[in-house]
């Protein structure tokens, strides 16, 4: 028989070179002796051509160039989505009504309104010592019936026409309320002469650049006096589809979401300046809506359509309020004490804990 040698180095170059991707790979030593097969990484590359030669490269309108094709190409992607969640949405209802009764309850959404930490203050309507507060306040001659409200509106030194038309329509919405201007006298000059005349509030009109910004409305003879920031003012040349000028008749007041201590002060504050009789005939209604600590006034009419529909139009104007201070007593700059104050940077920490 014939051998043939093979020299050493070669061997060692032979085992040197090895395949880089072993086709299969022995798991005797960790299962059991079993062999597990192992995929090349050619054929992985393979399978990732064939998925990427099958399916589309996935498409982003932010890379078309053209502005007019971006943006109907965004509208019809907007449009299949609203169709999708309308479809969505029929599919759940038509479930629902299969069902029943047995369908289960509709899923709250969480806003911040729901999610509001808990605070101590909060009122009992029932509570007795609430109740008692009430009848020995600054306001129980009011709800008594003891007094009727008069109001004196002013505002700012020099104010200008916005301001003055501002002041103008509140006085048609609060009813016996009446427009003076400042002329250069200090509140502290005016509150005696309010009193002396039988007014019940005092409210001011601040003015910063020509907008109506400010408002301090001050409960007559002994206070309290709160401080408003004024925004969003609209009179009612600027509101669309708004009804004809209000009547005489005493509007009907609703306060919404003033429920802790301040709050419910302040929201009785509000319900002063109105008579406490309202008119149903005139079908007016005031509004003092509180939410996230801001307050929106709405002035509205109401009608009855049928027995279940009712048609409203709003008849203006609307501003917002927020609350910077309340104070004891008559207005008063440098020795008054306050109740309750702002702190911007500690209370608006949360945004989910509210003062009224």
């Amino acid at each position: 028989m014939d051998f043939t040698e093979v020299s050493v180095s070669q061997d060692k170059k032979g085992k040197k070179k090895k395949n880089k991707n072993p086709k299969k790979k022995s798991a005797s030593q960790e299962d059991g002796g079993a062999e597990v097969e192992v995929k090349e990484e050619g054929d992985e590359k393979m399978e990732k051509t064939e998925a990427a030669a099958a399916f589309p490269p996935t498409f982003s309108v932010s890379e078309i160039k053209n502005k007019q094709r971006r943006h109907l190409m965004f509208m019809k992607l907007k449009q299949e989505k609203r169709k999708q969640k309308m479809q969505l949405k029929k599919k759940k209802k038509k479930e629902r009504e299969a069902l029943g009764d047995k369908a289960p309850p509709k899923e709250v959404p969480k806003t911040i309104e729901n999610q509001r930490v808990y605070d101590e203050t909060t009122v009992d309507p029932e509570d007795e010592e609430v109740a008692f507060d009430e009848g020995t306040d600054e306001f129980s001659a009011y709800f008594n019936g003891l007094t009727n409200p008069k109001v004196l509106i002013t505002t700012s030194d020099r104010p200008r026409g916005r301001t003055v038309r501002f002041c103008e329509q509140l006085a048609t919405v609060i009813p016996d309320a009446h427009v003076y201007y400042r002329r250069g006298l200090a509140l502290k000059r005016i509150i005696p002469q309010c009193v002396a005349r039988n007014f019940t509030y005092l409210m001011v009109i601040n003015e910063d650049r020509k907008v109506p910004n400010g408002l301090v409305l001050c409960h007559l003879p002994d206070g309290p006096t709160a401080h408003f920031k004024v925004s969003s003012v609209r009179l009612r040349k600027e509101i669309k589809r708004r009804g004809k000028d209000p009547t005489e008749h005493s509007p009907e007041v609703i306060l919404n979401n003033f429920t802790t201590r301040l709050g419910h002060s302040i929201g009785r504050m509000f319900a002063a300046l109105f008579p406490q009789d309202p008119q149903f005939i005139g079908r007016q209604v005031a509004t003092f809506h509180n939410q996230r600590d801001f307050i929106f006034f709405r002035f509205h009419r109401y009608i009855f359509k049928n027995e279940k529909r009712v048609g409203i139009q709003e008849l203006g104007p609307r501003f917002t309020l927020k609350l910077r201070s309340l104070q004891k007593g008559t207005f008063d700059s440098k020795f008054g004490e306050y109740e309750w104050v702002l702190k911007r940077h500690e209370m608006d920490a949360c945004r989910r804990k509210f003062q009224l």
